[in-house]
């Protein structure tokens, strides 16, 4: 088959160049209900939306058991379904995915797929689309026997298909090469993308998700070449807002990183959202906004004037202002009651008035309206959601690649207040000012996403909070308990929640099983937006012995013993009573611990199951409740504080275990890096101890 250029494909289709624009339903997941659809559609319409391509995964007789025909009552609610689209004036496109077991060099198996689409299009379709998408690559031995490549079995069905429905005016083929990172070993030296390219029939349009499976940016250079290769502009499944990949992930950004510019050169977009329908007002919305912004080309049809620091790069599009209109729309969607008989938003002007002391006015049925009395509990009364509210939702389940506004200062201030917590151990140093500001800064913060969250749960439409409940409710307690964390860094005495102990509740740490095998992948975290080097040292810890003396002498000879590594002279530096462990102390028997790297011995960790002769050598008066001294240095290169965590826990085990009730530890203020340990290892406590050398920190612990 000679190579037919895309404006040539374009003219021998015989029609004229449309732009497809709307929603894909292709998520894994539970699908949308029929009365979710038709709500879609009148959106689409009323946006300027003009297609839907019904593609759900878990709709068994799309994809599993693809070759199975309708029931009548399935019938039925598709032929509803197709109805409800074309009274909107949306191009419903019906997708099979048969690629998972079918044998492309089997008539009896393109008999199968033409007669269950002769069905659906005897249902009211006349738009179609094949997807191959996320299926195995290797063709079974019968097909290897027919065919020369994967790429050559789709397109001799797909051809095939197209013909016997009589190339109709929207066809969609998704290849399994349908991203840039697929193709082998590029998009431009891709040979499955070439045979697509030049043997697919011209009036078929190919499916195209961009750079990657969920695309950060879409650039014009990149459509170009796909293009090139495909002998035609594509279509893209736009995944920016997908979500089932990740359970605990929503978006509810504005469509973004795709140049307007792009429009002329693309068949058209399709959005892929999120698997819960109410959440997916922003994701359409902003998609709308964007496929109106340059329709016609540059300069096309625009929504509202922006300035030049509002349009950024992209003349005729504004990501933010985008945003605001979709979500100033929202509010009335939100504050609409659902259900018959749902509660009304309040009234802001009531929520001022206060009750009067006068006898209550009865209703028509006779119920007297409670009214409580001075002095009792006033009435609860939900405050309304606003747009301010949706503002921040957004920015706190934003985009896949990139948090709002808010999210980011806040994940700026709570790293900067734990980064800068050793000035604020317990009431032996001051908080300083500028801490003191930025932890109201980031408590306000928090304090309006609690408020945010309480509106939401009292908004009228009970639909859209229950798809967004389980994603409120965790950012919500994580937000809790990063405000009680930073309240206890500075000092303020909390009950609850307690984000820091020995024996944590399950509320308190997240992700389960899934979480836990994360952590411990070493490519967790990678993505964060505050990124760590990774720790590839590996350390071992063992029992020590009294030849390891000389080695730990050393390491307490490397340690900065001043803010910024600098040494103190020895005589200016308060007195310790672990200073003589080891030397003219031993540890108690099983109390000893050496930390060792590729280097040799790092640190330690030593105990006295009895430090009361110890403390009166320097005339140290002990608490009754913690007799036990312990006692951990790390060298300098130690910058994982990991291994010296299970150190000290192994340390308090034994010392536990030797009968030991409480151990307290002595620490120099200035030894920063110790002081911070214990601070928030969670089970270290201030003490207060009579006698104690100034700048000198007791903490301890109940076993």
């Amino acid at each position: 088959m000679r190579k037919v250029s895309a404006p040539t494909a374009a003219a021998e289709s015989g029609r004229p160049r449309r732009f497809i624009s709307g929603v894909v339903e292709g998520f894994y997941g539970r699908p949308w209900t029929m009365e979710q659809r038709a709500e879609l559609f009148k959106r689409e319409q009323k946006w300027g939306l003009n297609a839907y391509l019904y593609a759900p995964k878990d709709d068994y007789k799309h994809r599993m058991y693809w070759r199975d025909l309708y029931t009548p009552e399935e019938a039925e609610q598709l032929v509803a379904l197709i109805s409800s689209a074309k009274a909107n004036e949306v191009n419903f496109i019906y997708a099979i995915s048969p690629g998972l077991d079918m044998t492309f060099s089997n008539p009896t198996e393109v008999a199968a797929l033409k007669r269950k689409l002769d069905q659906v299009r005897e249902l009211g379709c006349v738009s179609f689309s094949l997807l191959f998408d996320d299926i195995e690559t290797e063709m079974c031995p019968a097909d290897k026997q027919v065919f020369g490549s994967f790429a050559h079995a789709q397109v001799k069905v797909t051809n095939e298909v197209f013909t016997h429905l009589g190339q109709p005016e929207t066809f969609l083929f998704c290849p399994t090469d349908y991203c840039a990172a697929f193709c082998s070993p590029s998009v431009s030296q891709s040979s499955y993308l070439h045979t697509v390219g030049d043997n697919l029939l011209p009036g078929i349009d190919v499916l195209w998700t961009g750079p990657k499976v969920v695309s950060h940016h879409i650039t014009v250079e990149s459509i170009m070449e796909v293009s090139s290769v495909l002998n035609r502009p594509p279509v893209i499944w736009d995944n920016i807002h997908a979500n089932d990949y990740d359970p605990q992930r929503i978006y509810m950004g504005p469509y973004k990183d795709r140049p307007t510019n792009l429009i002329p050169k693309l068949g058209g977009v399709l959005t892929n959202p999120n698997c819960e329908y109410y959440p997916n007002f922003v994701a359409v919305h902003t998609l709308a906004t964007w496929c109106r912004s340059n329709v016609g080309g540059a300069g096309g049809a625009k929504d509202v004037e922006m300035s030049d620091q509002e349009a950024g790069s992209d003349p005729c599009y504004c990501p933010q202002r985008a945003l605001t209109l979709a979500l100033t729309d929202w509010l009335e969607v939100f504050l609409t009651p659902d259900k018959p008989g749902g509660r009304p938003p309040p009234n802001p002007d009531l929520l001022k008035k206060e009750f009067s002391d006068e006898e209550p006015m009865q209703t028509d049925g006779g119920e007297r309206v409670y009214v409580p009395s001075p002095g009792e509990k006033p009435l609860f009364t939900a405050e309304p959601l606003t747009l301010g509210d949706l503002q921040l939702l957004s920015e706190l389940f934003y985009l896949p690649y990139e948090y709002g506004s808010t999210a980011r200062t806040m994940l700026t201030e709570l790293d900067w207040l734990k980064g800068h917590r050793d000035a604020v151990v317990g009431a032996v140093t001051p908080v300083t000012a500028e801490w003191r500001l930025r932890e109201e800064r980031f408590d306000s913060m928090c304090v309006a996403v609690e408020t945010m969250f309480n509106r939401l749960c009292n908004a009228p439409n009970r639909s859209i909070l229950y798809d967004l409940y389980n994603y409120i409710c965790d950012i919500k307690s994580g937000v809790t308990m990063a405000r009680a964390y930073v309240r206890q860094l500075g000092g303020r005495r909390i009950p609850s929640p307690r984000v820091i102990c020995v024996d944590p509740e399950p509320w308190s740490f997240r992700g389960g099983l899934s979480g836990e095998l994360q952590r411990m992948l070493p490519c967790h975290g990678n993505r964060d937006l505050f990124r760590h080097p990774p720790m590839t040292t590996v350390y071992s810890i063992r029992p020590y012995s009294p030849e390891d003396q000389a080695e730990i002498l050393k390491v307490k000879e490397e340690e900065p013993q001043e803010e910024g590594g600098a040494r103190a002279p020895e005589s200016t530096l308060p007195a310790l009573i672990s200073d003589g462990l080891p030397g003219h102390l031993a540890p108690s028997s099983d109390c000893g611990l050496v930390l060792e790297d590729e280097r040799g011995v790092c640190g330690y960790a030593l105990g006295l199951t009895d430090a009361t002769a110890a403390a009166q050598n320097i005339q140290r008066v002990l608490l009754r409740d913690f007799p036990s001294l312990a006692t951990m240095k790390l060298h300098p290169r130690v910058t994982d504080l990991a291994p010296a965590k299970r150190m000290i826990g192994s340390l308090l085990s034994s010392m536990k275990n030797s009968g030991c009730r409480g151990v307290f530890c002595e620490l120099r203020q200035s030894d920063r890096k110790m002081v911070d340990f214990y601070s928030h290892l969670g089970s270290f406590r201030p003490l207060k101890m009579v006698g104690l050398p100034q700048g000198v920190i007791v903490m301890g612990t109940s076993l």
